[in-house]
């Protein structure tokens, strides 16, 4: 039921594709109870960055404004009752491989919060993104995010442009770039092979460990995107609900360029800081573990959330 609205004629901005807009069917009634149900939704055409922001272009941005992330400032005990004050220091989440296999319901048997990671150090300690600057930045918050859009002249992209943009014109398709879960035996993306978190099967020896990999590593979906499925999580604008929104009965017209504004109102109580809506699984997901390298897939990050398997990429409307 796609409806192509004709791309105008403006001069593409550097780096960013022309997504048409139209009406499509978002979520999914076949994987997990988030992505429900299967809603029409419309649109407008807007400009996508054509890969998540990098090292290197996250660099100039805190170069030319001395922006300082979320991972790298002090905590306030306040947002942490009852933590070891000596324990609120500036780090972010970290993920380690298991020696074997391990209760898929406890994540803290693979992720870790490592003092001193962030989008300099991603994996804490004495790592580097040196030789990295064509990969991902990671361990980025929403509110970096946001910072780095509002720099560029763009902004986050919405769940539902982002779920339309991914598609690339395939309604209804599992994966960005079919029905097929390797088309020919090709990998499609930059996603885990093996049996999470403890069995990681190289794609070739440039890769002997898990973690992100230059953009444009991948092809392109059929909108010039890459990266849109695997090497990392990407915020989106929209604030987390527990699923989708029932279509309307009988309606005439899907919802058009739907965004959700305001934390749901069913939300925890406990939680400190809102959720977000992410997009787009990464390296770390796995058929075992988390199928969730598919359009439709979603999970709720908060806000504060810094990990070394999160981005983004902007658009401008």
């Amino acid at each position: 039921m796609s409806i192509t609205v004709p791309a105008r004629t403006a001069v593409p901005p550097k780096g960013m594709a022309r997504i048409p807009g139209g009406t499509f069917l978002m979520g999914s009634d076949a994987f997990y109870p988030e992505e429900r149900p299967v809603h029409p939704v419309a649109v407008d055409g807007f400009w996508m960055d054509e890969h998540p922001v990098t090292v290197a272009e996250f660099r100039r941005f805190t170069k030319d404004t001395g922006y300082v992330t979320v991972a790298e400032r002090d905590i306030d005990p306040a947002d942490f009752p009852g933590a070891d004050p000596d324990a609120l220091v500036p780090g972010a989440l970290v993920f380690g491989m298991t020696s074997g296999p391990v209760d898929l319901d406890d994540w803290r048997r693979w992720w870790s919060y490592r003092p001193g990671a962030c989008w300099r150090r991603p994996l804490g300690g004495d790592s580097t993104v040196h030789g990295r600057e064509l990969h991902p930045v990671t361990q980025v918050a929403f509110e970096d995010a946001v910072a780095y859009a509002s720099w560029a002249g763009k902004e986050l992209p919405t769940e539902a442009e982002w779920e339309f943009a991914a598609r690339g014109g395939l309604e209804g398709a599992a994966f960005v770039w079919g029905d097929a879960f390797t088309p020919k035996g090709r990998r499609m993306a930059n996603t885990w092979h093996g049996a999470f978190p403890w069995q990681y099967l190289p794609a070739s020896a440039k890769h002997p460990t898990p973690g992100t990999t230059a953009v444009r590593t991948f092809p392109a979906n059929g909108y010039g995107l890459y990266d849109m499925a695997g090497n990392v999580w990407e915020w989106t604008s929209d604030h987390y609900t527990e699923r989708h929104p029932d279509p309307a009965p009988r309606t005439c017209c899907a919802p058009r360029n739907p965004r959700v504004d305001r934390p749901a109102a069913d939300a925890p109580a406990e939680e400190r800081f809102p959720r977000r809506v992410t997009k787009g699984g990464s390296h770390l997901c796995a058929p075992n573990y988390c199928l969730r390298y598919r359009p439709a897939a979603r999970t709720g990050q908060s806000e504060d959330t810094a990990t070394c398997h999160l981005g983004f990429r902007c658009v401008v409307r």
